[in-house]
């Protein structure tokens, strides 16, 4: 999933001081709607031990996909799979839960921390079974050339790899050709070229 972060900070072992509800604060569904869409949000559980309840389960993603929210990445517990899935709406969480407990919005629209990555709102956001990244917006459109190409050079070496010419020296050639971006991380490649 891609899109643009919504960030919000949940509590979920304690009732909420206000709101009747875990999901009825139309002040957080309203800064959802005015972040550019995509939408993904994003929810940092900041309980000492994340994911006493779930703050996302099939009424959420069912309000999110109508806000044009893709998915949501969270440290804390979703619920509801097969709900949500047939939703097609893309879950990244730390864990399940069986219910949503105390789970409520505490703040939101600041920066949020899930697994170590800082996440501001509105940022360009990508994440799939492997992990949760940020996109700096400058580099955005560049990204689609550099893996078409990084695909490709993929391609040839697992063809070679798979191939009866495999030898070590064919790999050493590969390598040695690939070698000058090999030192330079993605988005330095993606800074340096004109």
């Amino acid at each position: 999933m891609v899109g643009y972060a919504v960030t919000g900070r949940i509590r979920t072992a304690f009732p909420p001081m206000t709101q009747r509800c875990y999901y009825d604060r139309m002040d957080w569904w309203n800064y959802v709607a005015s972040v550019p869409e995509p939408r993904v949000m994003v929810i940092q559980d900041v309980e000492p031990t994340p994911g006493v309840g779930a703050f996302v389960g099939e009424i959420h993603a069912s309000i999110g996909r109508a806000l044009n929210c893709v998915g949501c990445v969270t440290n804390g517990a979703v619920r509801d799979l097969p709900a949500v899935e047939a939703l097609g709406f893309q879950l990244f969480a730390g864990s399940l839960a069986v219910s949503h407990a105390y789970a409520h919005i505490i703040e939101f629209g600041e920066p949020v921390e899930i697994g170590g990555l800082k996440i501001h709102s509105g940022e360009l956001i990508h994440g799939d079974r492997h992990g949760v990244l940020t996109i700096p917006l400058d580099v955005a459109v560049k990204i689609p050339g550099e893996a078409a190409k990084i695909i490709q050079e993929e391609r040839e070496l697992l063809r070679f790899c798979g191939s009866r010419q495999f030898s070590l020296p064919g790999l050493a050639e590969r390598i040695s050709n690939a070698g000058a971006d090999c030192d330079v991380p993605w988005r330095m490649r993606l800074r340096q070229k004109p």
